[in-house]
């Protein structure tokens, strides 16, 4: 038996616990604003005292206290530098480690997933767990080849476990919303809670995990493990060493950093248009810099981990996106409106300014304005305080803004995304990105072979309305 299902009354009293300690809390922060304290320090005050409590709690569990951890540890760049600094140490630790499943536990597994012999399938294998997730935990072993591989091992009881933590957390979604400006806490949970089944199968996460092998196999930037065997609560892949995200995170040099960052864009946009599908778990415990890129030893490539989790997007990452972002970057406001209002973005019962919509858009948008873009903490927190400032016009807007269902998973990866790349403070060339791998983005090229002097041209200038041009595609 895991732990995780034995525990349950523990685990339930511990989270259960959050919102008594953060009542308690505003019951201490209204006494020292009785006694003269001003609201701002009292407010800073309030918000360090929560975090630390919750991210406490988090920090013992697996399931789906340690996965809502660490989809909002990427997000910390956001909080006041003063709010943030004390317990980053705390979120980076949720985005590697959980405590350990017993090894016993471990043994049973394996021998109900691989066998009574399970010992042969390996020439080696370490009872340590090198890694720990939501669902299971990661062994170092070598494999019957002799190939090094990594085997997940997935906790008995980790469904239960998953969905009972994260029903109780939306249970107090409201308290948690201060936590981040501008961030809703309950859809993030409710997501969360949708994609359970999805990642409790490892023979979806094979395949997934599959396709990107073979689509980056002769990668010069992006490695991806092959999947050497499955079963129900076993997946083996090939073992890659490399320094994790979050230590270059704390500890990288600036050339790690934008070269991390570089490559973190480069696989968000690159893989639905090459796979079909979108990685969507991206904390930094999922990725690695690997030394010997296309430059030598000096040079790093991105190892990415962890496809349990993934949108399936055949054609790529919707064209919409690439138009509505070309189209806000020309500053065509009305073009961009209808845009919005036909993918369901605003909806029918909804009146909004274009140009109001535009002007909430365009800082958002910044990174691809420009060649090469500077993510920092301190652009995160700007674009933070402005949308999730109650007194400000787009905090307003936002609130009239809806998310179609299709956009849901998609918006979330981005916006983790550069929640990591602020924690990198990495210079990325995101417009060349968007430029190869976003549909739309890109101006739609010249036909090859049709020179221009060829042909009778148009006195007034116009397209022959017989040939079909779309105007969104011209814009």
């Amino acid at each position: 038996m895991s732990d995780l299902p034995r525990k349950a009354v523990t685990r339930t009293a511990k989270l259960a616990a959050l919102p008594l300690g953060f009542a308690g809390r505003a019951t201490w922060g209204l006494g020292k604003r009785i006694v003269g304290e001003s609201a701002e320090l009292v407010g800073q005050q309030l918000q360090q005292r929560t975090a630390d409590q919750l991210f406490k709690v988090l920090g013992e569990l697996k399931g789906g206290a340690m996965k809502f951890g660490q989809a909002l540890s990427v997000f910390e760049s956001a909080l006041p530098e003063e709010i943030a600094g004390p317990y980053r140490a705390a979120l980076t630790k949720l985005q590697e480690a959980a405590p350990p499943m017993p090894t016993r536990t471990v043994h049973t597994v394996l021998r109900e997933q691989l066998g009574e012999d399970w010992q042969d399938s390996f020439v080696e294998f370490e009872d340590k767990p090198a890694a720990a997730a939501s669902i299971g935990q990661v062994h170092r072993a070598v494999w019957h080849d002799g190939r090094e591989v990594a085997v997940k091992v997935q906790y008995p009881g980790a469904g239960e476990a998953l969905l009972s933590d994260l029903n109780q957390l939306s249970r107090f979604a409201r308290l948690l919303g201060p936590l981040i400006p501008g961030l809703d806490i309950k859809p993030l949970i409710a997501e969360l809670r949708d994609r359970v089944s999805e990642e409790l199968d490892y023979g979806l996460e094979a395949q997934a995990q599959r396709a990107h092998a073979e689509e980056f196999a002769d990668d010069p930037d992006i490695v991806v493990p092959d999947v050497v065997h499955r079963s129900d609560q076993v997946l083996v892949t090939e073992w890659i060493d490399g320094v994790p995200l979050s230590e270059v995170i704390s500890d990288g040099t600036q050339a790690q950093r934008d070269r991390a960052g570089q490559l973190l864009a480069h696989f968000l946009f690159s893989g639905p248009a090459r796979t079909g599908l979108l990685h969507a778990d991206p904390h930094p415990g999922n990725f690695r810099l690997l030394p010997g890129g296309p430059d030598g030893e000096d040079d790093w490539r991105l190892g990415v981990l962890d496809f349990g989790t993934v949108d399936r997007l055949p054609g790529g990452l919707p064209a919409t996106i690439g138009i509505c972002l070309r189209m806000t970057l020309d500053g065509e406001a009305d073009a961009v409106y209808e845009q919005l209002r036909a993918e369901g973005f605003v909806k029918e019962s909804v009146e909004l300014e274009p140009d109001a919509v535009l002007d909430y858009l365009l800082p958002i948008i910044e990174p691809a304005e420009l060649d090469a873009f500077t993510f920092s903490r301190g652009w995160m927190r700007s674009q933070a305080a402005r949308i999730g400032d109650i007194r400000s016009p787009a905090y307003q807007l936002g609130k009239q803004l809806n998310l179609p269902p299709a956009y849901l998973l998609i918006h979330r990866v981005t916006l983790s995304t550069i929640g990591v790349l602020c924690q990198l403070g990495a210079t990325v060339r995101l417009r060349e990105e968007l430029e190869e791998w976003l549909p739309g983005f890109a101006a739609d090229p010249e036909p090859e072979g049709e020179p221009e002097s060829e042909g009778e041209p148009d006195p007034e200038g116009e397209p022959d309305p017989e040939e079909g041009t779309d105007p969104a595609a011209e814009a």
